[in-house]
Formats: C-alpha cells, sequence, structure tokens
C-alpha cells in the first residue's frame, strides 16, 4: 500500500478531521481579527520587512498588502470553521503555511526583524517561537489538504460563495473602520487608561539583563581570551588589549522604553510632560508632511483653548526641521512642535495626526483626526469630558461587536444544524 494511501486510512476518523479543521480555523480568524482591526500596524511590519530585505520600492504596496493579507487569514479560517468550500479552502490554508513557515526560518535564523507580527500587537512572538508555532500547525494543515475531496457541503456552491464574499466584506469593512478611526481593541502600552511613567520603569524584582564579558590578553605575541573570573589578574606580563561584552540573558523588558519628548530648543521635556498634574493635550503628527493638513489646522482651536484655560499643549513629529518650517508657515500654527521618536509615534496613535489627553502621565483620551473633538465640547473638567466620551465610543463598539457575534453564531447555528440534516 502506498505511503499516502496508508496516511488517508489512519486518518478516516472524523473527529481529527474536525479537531484539525476547528483548531486551524480559530488561529486563522485569531490572527486575521487581530491584525484586521489594526491595519496601520500591519502596515508598518510590512515595511519593516520591506527595508529589511532591502525592498524599500515595496513600501507603498505595504498597505494593500496588509488589508489583503488581514483579510485572507480572517476568510480561511472563518471557511475553516464552518467548512465552506474546502477544497479551495484547503488549498488557501496549505499555500499559506508552506509560504510562511520557510519565511519565518529564514526570519528565525537571520532575525531582521525581532517581533514577528503573525498576530500584531495582541500576541508577540519571536521569530523562532513563530517558526515552531507554523511547524506544529502545519499537522492540522496537512490532515485538511488530505481530506479536502471527504467534507461533504452543507450548501449550493453559489451559496457557499455567497458566504465566503459577505465574510470578506465584513472583515474589509472593519478595517476600514479601524483605519478611518482607530483600532476596536488597543493592544499596545499607550491605551486609554495607561501609566506613561510606569509603563516606562523596571518593577522590583524583575531580571535584568545578563552579559559576559571576553578580555583579550596577550603574552609572548599570543593573544589568549579570558573571562572576568579567570582573567590573570596576578601575572602583569599579561597585557591587556581589548574586551567585548555579549547578551547571555535578556532581562525585563518595560512596554514603554522610548518615549521622550524634546522641544524646539534642544531640551529634554519628557519627565515634566509626565509629572504634570493638570490636563495635557498631545497632538502626534509621525510625519507632518503627510499628516491631514485639516486636523492640523483645527488643532490650532484646542491649542488655543489651552493657552486660555491653563492648560499644555504639544504637537510630537519626527519630521525635520525643514518640513516642520514649511506646514507651520503654510498652515500658519503657533503650537508648541516637539520631537519624538518615529516608530514611537506611530505606536502611540494609529493616525496622522492623532490626540491624546494625559493627566499625570496617564492617557485619559485618544482620538483619531477624523473623531477630534471641537472646542465648544470641551469642558472644565477635561477628565469627565474624556471619560464620557469614552464611555460613548465604548458603548458604539460594543453594540457594533455584539451585533456582528450574534449574526455569526446564529448563522453557524443554522449551519451545523443544516449540515447535521444533511449528512442524515
Amino acid at each position: 500500500m502506498r505511503i499516502k494511501e496508508l496516511i488517508i486510512k489512519i486518518l478516516t476518523i472524523k473527529e481529527i478531521a474536525i479537531a484539525s479543521r476547528i483548531a486551524l480555523g480559530v488561529m486563522f480568524i485569531f490572527s486575521g481579527f487581530v491584525k484586521g482591526i489594526d491595519p496601520w500596524g500591519s502596515t508598518y511590519k510590512f515595511i519593516d520587512y520591506f527595508t529589511a530585505f532591502n525592498m524599500m520600492w515595496m513600501h507603498q504596496a505595504a498597505f494593500i498588502l496588509a488589508i489583503v493579507q488581514n483579510a485572507a487569514e480572517f476568510v480561511i479560517g472563518v471557511a475553516l470553521v464552518l467548512g465552506l468550500r474546502m477544497r479551495e479552502t484547503a488549498w488557501g490554508a496549505l499555500l499559506f503555511m508552506l509560504f510562511f513557515t520557510p519565511l519565518t526560518f529564514i526570519l528565525a535564523l537571520t532575525n531582521p526583524v525581532t517581533d514577528c507580527g503573525c498576530f500584531g500587537d495582541a500576541l508577540i512572538l519571536t521569530n523562532w517561537e513563530t517558526f515552531f508555532k507554523n511547524l506544529v500547525m502545519m499537522v492540522p494543515t496537512v490532515i485538511i489538504f488530505l481530506y479536502r475531496n471527504k467534507y461533504r457541503p452543507a450548501y449550493r456552491a453559489i451559496a457557499e460563495w455567497g458566504w465566503v464574499a459577505a465574510f470578506t466584506v465584513l472583515i474589509l469593512w472593519v478595517s476600514i473602520h479601524c483605519y478611518r478611526h482607530l483600532p476596536w481593541i488597543d493592544f499596545r502600552p499607550y491605551h486609554i487608561g495607561a501609566d506613561i511613567p510606569g509603563g516606562m520603569t523596571v518593577p522590583e524584582g524583575m531580571p535584568t539583563d545578563v552579559y559576559e564579558t571576553i578580555l583579550y590578553y596577550e603574552k609572548d605575541g599570543v593573544v589568549k581570551e579570558f573571562t572576568q573570573y579567570n582573567f590573570p589578574w596576578d601575572d602583569t606580563t599579561w597585557i591587556w588589549k581589548s574586551s567585548e561584552s555579549f547578551l547571555v540573558v535578556e532581562g525585563y523588558k518595560p512596554p514603554i522604553q522610548d518615549f521622550s519628548i524634546t522641544n524646539a530648543y534642544g531640551f529634554d521635556i519628557t519627565e515634566d510632560v509626565l509629572a504634570d498634574y493638570g490636563y495635557t493635550f498631545l497632538l502626534v503628527a509621525h510625519q507632518m508632511n503627510k499628516s491631514n493638513k485639516q486636523a492640523l489646522k483645527k488643532a490650532e482651536e484646542i491649542a488655543n483653548y489651552c493657552n486660555d484655560n491653563g492648560h499644555r499643549f504639544y504637537c510630537l513629529t519626527a519630521s525635520p526641521s525643514g518640513d516642520i518650517e514649511q506646514i507651520t508657515s503654510e498652515l500658519g500654527l503657533e503650537y508648541e512642535i516637539c520631537t519624538t521618536d518615529d516608530i514611537t509615534l506611530k505606536t502611540i496613535v494609529r493616525a496622522n495626526p492623532g490626540l491624546l489627553l494625559l493627566q499625570n502621565g496617564t492617557v485619559i483620551g485618544k482620538w483619531h483626526n477624523n473623531d477630534m473633538p471641537e472646542v465648544d465640547e470641551l469642558k472644565p473638567n477635561l477628565l469627565s469630558f474624556a471619560l464620557k466620551q469614552q464611555a460613548q465610543k465604548t458603548k458604539k463598539k460594543l453594540n457594533q461587536v455584539v451585533y456582528l457575534a450574534f449574526v455569526f453564531i446564529a448563522f453557524t447555528f443554522f449551519h451545523f444544524r443544516l449540515s447535521e440534516k444533511t449528512e442524515n
């Protein structure tokens, strides 16, 4: 008996096929969803990889590729769980895994980008962890592929394709909605309620980095390596030449590591801003020449409000001074502009520009430029205003999620009921 026929005979147990389909499907749904609600995050990750592999000419395609990949993962996952178009879905899952498993192996060896980004910011994995995860998931992928002709469709082909199209439209709508506003779920360390100073500190008792130092000493023309424990401290005939240190054990890394604010005069005002018990608005425009100019101009009104009411207002950017001067002159901007690391700004808010409201270093408000508050909406008690707005946004997002979840669960229930009738 040929090996393929033997494998197929062994895997005739229906429960194995179902478990493989659902396990792989859930992983695909989770991966596609957490990245789908943060399309900018996926775009930045594509750009990181293109830069690492010297493919800067692909930067312009990063956003489209991010949207397409996230949607494809989500739809493949849904199709696996519901058993829709299993022949095509099995091929899609297999091609996905055959492409990314060798790729993650290469990434693990070369480590051009430390975070693989396969689960967005929801779950951070190293490249080696991602590779081994893909190896494990290849098992259900192969099982599903071998069983692809044994799955019995619950609907006609046109109906199944219709549902696949409907779920594709759904995830595309979610991604575009989160692109035009903010991600439904903020997994980053600058989410509303985050204590920025606390996120920058290492808690007491957490492990720190452990380094080992190699010392090079020379004697009689021969250079030998020593450690800090066995170097020839009592033999003065050895002459020190050089030393190098390398990381042995990586310690705890605080979630916020590169947050700093430098004003136009070159002074670091980070501590001063974060320690302020009053209210501070931060307009985050990582590249001002690519920012929404209408939003930059609208922020001038909020800055004037802050000046009139004793609050602080800063614009944070990574733009070069030439771009800053050009934009401020063109739009007549008068608010103070400071510089911050570009990657940090992209992490803080998925918008260009976006707006943050801080009190004593804690994020109490966050807005996309499409949702920036009007000046006449702002109240003397900005904390109360921010909490009320956040409650309204949370309620709206919750309603959307509950509605979509209800539709999905209802469809899944009737789908499996129909599948049972078809099999009987």
